[in-house]
C-alpha cells in the first residue's frame, strides 16, 4: 500500500498544529490563574543550551510549513521570527495552518519520488520526498513540538499527554 503523502504531511501537520494552539491557548489561562510571567514561559529551556520555547515553537511551525511547501512544490511564504508573546505565537500557528490548508491535495501527486533539497549547514543535499518527509520533516517537527511541550511542561504548566496526542 502506497503512502497517502497529504495524509502523511498535511495531515500531520495541521492536526498537531491545532494541539500545539490548545496548549499555547492553556498556556495563556495559565499565565492568569496563576500569575505566571510570560516572558518566562517564553524564555523557558530544559537546558541552558537549548533553544527556548518561542523558538521551539517558531521552529514546529517553520518545519511544518516548509515541509508541506517542499511536498508539493509551491513556495513557502516568509514569516519573519519576531513574536514576543504567546498571543503572538498563536497567530504564527495560524498563519502556518492557512498556507498549510492552501495548497491543493492535487500537488502532492508524485510527492513520494520528488526531488527534495535537505538544507545542511552550507548546502542542500537532495532527497527523496518518501526519504524527507520520514527521515527529515517529521522527525524534526515533533522534536521541536515535543520540546515546546516538554518546556511548558517543566516550568509547571498543567497539561498532559491528551493535550499533545488530542483525541483518537
Amino acid at each position: 500500500m502506497a503512502l497517502d503523502f497529504y495524509r502523511l504531511s498535511v495531515g500531520t501537520f495541521l492536526r498537531q498544529l491545532d494541539h500545539l494552539d490548545h496548549i499555547l491557548a492553556k498556556a495563556q489561562e495559565h499565565v492568569v490563574e496563576e500569575r505566571a510571567e510570560e516572558p518566562v514561559l517564553l524564555a523557558g529551556r530544559l537546558y541552558p543550551d537549548q533553544l527556548n520555547f518561542t523558538r521551539q515553537v517558531q521552529l514546529a511551525t517553520d518545519f511544518a510549513k516548509n515541509s508541506c511547501a517542499q511536498l508539493a512544490g509551491v513556495e513557502a511564504p516568509k514569516i519573519d521570527h519576531m513574536e514576543h508573546s504567546l498571543s503572538e505565537l498563536r497567530q504564527r500557528i495560524a498563519k502556518t495552518i492557512t498556507f498549510i490548508k492552501s495548497i491543493p491535495q492535487d500537488a502532492f501527486a508524485g510527492a513520494v519520488s520528488r526531488q527534495v533539497l535537505v538544507p545542511q549547514r552550507d548546502n542542500k543535499v537532495p532527497v527523496s520526498g518518501e526519504h524527507f518527509v520520514l527521515d527529515y520533516a517529521l522527525p524534526n517537527f515533533y522534536f521541536h513540538y515535543t520540546t515546546a511541550y516538554g518546556i511548558l511542561r517543566h516550568l509547571g504548566l498543567t497539561i498532559h499527554k491528551t493535550d499533545y496526542v488530542g483525541p483518537m
